[in-house]
């Protein structure tokens, strides 16, 4: 059964359809019953606005785990935290805690408020992380698309991290001439507060002494403007102190490299696990 996401809190329509089936069916994913090891809590506010809230999995008895805090995409105009739920099995499995936050879209405030939202989800999980058997100290940061951005940003600029593993994220977001029309375009007259913020809000313009280990994926098949950005950022975080590496997942175009997400056994998990590992 197509399962569709809510409709009635100011998000607007999809721009096309690859986009609507991907929230159908992350959305369906996300409304399966989770199994009995893991334990879950919906909606802890992590601040006074209604998106500011994130779900967390852990572990049945979980004691000092390592965190990984996943931000949704959407392209900061749409998205929910709901469509992360699907990964909760397979990171707990690992002996994760998963914190799913949702954070301001741009019809409620542009950016930078989204990236505001997201230092403060990392104060609350700092704060409450003990609750859900976990350990504040060590934290890794993901996200797709839009909420790969948010991830890369906020390690970069926020610091305290011990990771970070961005998917199909969009890490640059200036452009000389965006076409009229364009997702390029909507960055500057839907997405960006300032215009000339373009620079500042993107995560390859901060990577001088990145001492985060990165990981970044991106899709064969995703849009030129992901894999140019990631290409360009990968170059950049080489000359860093920290380790960092860029997958190019053979096949998989935008949406995929976060669907792909739902094979427990997709590598994508082992070189989460690598990384929890080595930065011990």
């Amino acid at each position: 059964m197509s399962v569709d996401p809510p409709s009635d809190d100011g998000q607007p329509p999809l721009p096309f359809e690859a986009a609507r089936v991907y929230a159908r069916t992350v959305t369906e994913w996300g409304r399966q019953p989770l199994p009995p090891d893991v334990t879950a809590w919906h909606g802890l506010a992590y601040g006074d606005h209604t998106a500011q809230r994130l779900d967390v999995y852990a572990p049945r008895g979980a004691r000092a785990a390592p965190v990984l805090v996943f931000w949704h995409g959407g392209g900061w105009t749409n998205g929910y935290r709901e469509w992360v739920a699907f990964m909760a099995p397979h990171v707990v499995r690992r002996g994760l805690v998963l914190v799913a936050p949702s954070y301001r879209l741009v019809h409620q405030a542009r950016l930078p408020a989204a990236c505001d939202d997201c230092v403060a989800a990392l104060g609350a999980v700092r704060a409450h992380a003990g609750a859900w058997g976990a350990d504040a100290q060590r934290l890794y940061l993901s996200g797709h698309s839009a909420g790969g951005h948010l991830a890369a940003l906020t390690a970069l600029r926020a610091g305290g991290v011990r990771g970070c593993l961005p998917i199909s994220a969009i890490l640059d977001l200036h452009h000389p001439a965006p076409p009229p029309g364009s997702l390029e375009e909507r960055v500057y007259t839907t997405v960006l507060a300032d215009p000339d913020d373009d620079a500042v809000l993107s995560p390859l313009h901060w990577t001088r002494g990145n001492a985060v280990p990165f990981s970044l994926t991106v899709g064969e098949h995703d849009s030129e403007r992901v894999r140019h950005s990631n290409r360009r950022m990968a170059a950049l975080l080489r000359l860093q102190p920290a380790p960092s590496e860029l997958v190019v997942e053979a096949g998989l175009d935008h949406f995929a490299t976060h669907t792909a997400l739902a094979d427990g056994d997709h590598l994508w998990y082992a070189r989460l696990q690598r990384m929890v590992t080595a930065t011990v």
